[in-house]
């Protein structure tokens, strides 16, 4: 099922063509600091289909694993929309608060549970990782 989302002002719409049965928590310190929370939520979507239309900015950095990451925003109202990094081959995160029909779609994994909130426990039924796998 194709899903279809938009930034908090609406002018940066993001457009999937790819089905997702899961999301992605990611508790690592970038993904904190780009969501403003103790968390984000993603999937992992062929590049090929997704569609950003609109206007966005990209800031690149490089990640602990020595990978630079393009994260890539709304230039009007600073929502974030979707990361590249070559550890993701072919595919690109999309961050999922920008869709509201991802809150049905359960969490399979997360990402950086070391770095997790002490606050926060795990998600039921996920699976943790520590790290970035591969990494």
């Amino acid at each position: 099922m194709p899903h279809q989302g938009s930034c908090l002002c609406g002018k940066t719409t993001i457009k999937l063509e790819s089905s997702h049965e899961d999301q992605i928590i990611c508790h690592c310190w970038d993904c904190k600091q780009t969501s403003g929370s103790a968390f984000s939520t993603n999937v992992l979507a062929p590049q090929k289909d997704v569609k950003i239309d609109g206007p966005v900015k990209n800031y690149d950095i490089v990640a602990p694993s020595g990978n630079t990451v393009t994260r890539i925003f709304c230039s009007n109202c600073g929502s974030a929309i979707s990361h590249k990094s070559v550890a993701f081959g072919d595919a690109q995160a999309i961050q999922t608060g920008n869709f509201r029909d991802f809150s049905d779609v359960p969490i399979s994994t997360e990402l950086f549970a070391k770095d997790r909130w002490s606050g926060l426990g795990p998600v039921a039924g996920a699976k943790q990782v520590h790290a970035m796998p591969g990494a």
